[in-house]
């Protein structure tokens, strides 16, 4: 059952995949990107669900040991090829994940691992049902099914934040800060706000320029620090707000009651 998980992750990894990179569209002026985040959360709760029904199959079988069947040394050479085959599949996909910067294939790289953790387990199951332990299988099939469906919890609650407009990390923050900072013209940045955007980032920014300045000059420096921050981040639109340095506007009047 967790392999067949497997299978349909891999197709929502897929669909996604292909829909997030459609570009902007009337419907979407900011793009598909979310798409990712969508199939990550679909991830967390696949997992979530096939952990609860090893649980309660589990359960059900230690509640009733005379229903536990005795397994054949086949099935541990199936659990021990299946170990193999998904820890090289994990480290792979991480590797693969971590390049390209996706949080989806992040995602599906950990099940791949939760499926090689299970097949260990798994494996030290069927070796106790082997020696005359049966209920070992049981068991092991439970401490799976808990370990599967915490991870389901922790990626599905990690999207379903990001869906909530969740901000970028502040290491990331500071970073598109100093950046903005270095553009020339600029005075000073303030008020810095981003949400996630799948693996993308959408920011908003005020930009202090001096007051002695046109419209045009401060135009520019305006677009030329999106342009920079665009151009060395995973951004994905800067929205800039120019303000007049010394000269405080109606945004940031105290307000009084």
């Amino acid at each position: 059952m967790h392999s067949l998980s497997d299978l349909v992750a891999d197709f929502a990894v897929l669909l996604a995949n292909r829909h997030s990179h459609k570009g902007p569209d009337k419907e979407h002026p900011y793009g598909h990107q979310r798409f990712e985040t969508g199939a990550s959360l679909a991830l967390g709760l696949l997992l979530l669900a096939v952990g609860i029904g090893m649980v309660w199959n589990a359960a059900v079988k230690l509640e009733q040991p005379s229903s536990i069947a005795s397994v054949h040394m086949v099935a541990l050479w199936v659990a021990l090829g299946a170990l193999v085959a998904k820890e090289l599949l994990f480290r792979y996909m991480l590797r693969i994940a971590k390049s390209v910067k996706s949080s989806m294939l992040v995602a599906n790289a950990w099940h791949a691992r939760s499926d090689a953790a299970s097949s260990l387990v798994v494996g030290l199951g069927i070796v106790g049902n082997l020696l005359g332990y049966p209920l070992l299988d049981p068991i092991a099939a439970l401490i799976v099914g808990f370990m599967v469906g915490r991870m389901g919890w922790t990626f599905g609650w990690a999207a379903l934040h990001d869906l909530m407009d969740r901000a970028a990390d502040e290491q990331e923050v500071v970073a598109i800060r100093k950046t903005i900072e270095q553009t020339p013209g600029v005075v000073g940045v303030h008020d810095i706000k981003t949400r996630r955007m799948g693996d993308m980032i959408v920011a908003d920014a005020h930009i202090v320029v001096h007051a002695d300045i046109t419209v045009e000059q401060g135009h520019d420096i305006a677009v030329e620090a999106r342009r920079r921050v665009m151009l060395r981040h995973q951004v994905l639109n800067l929205m800039t707000h120019v303000d007049p340095a010394d000269k405080p506007d109606l945004d940031h009047l105290a307000t009084k009651t």
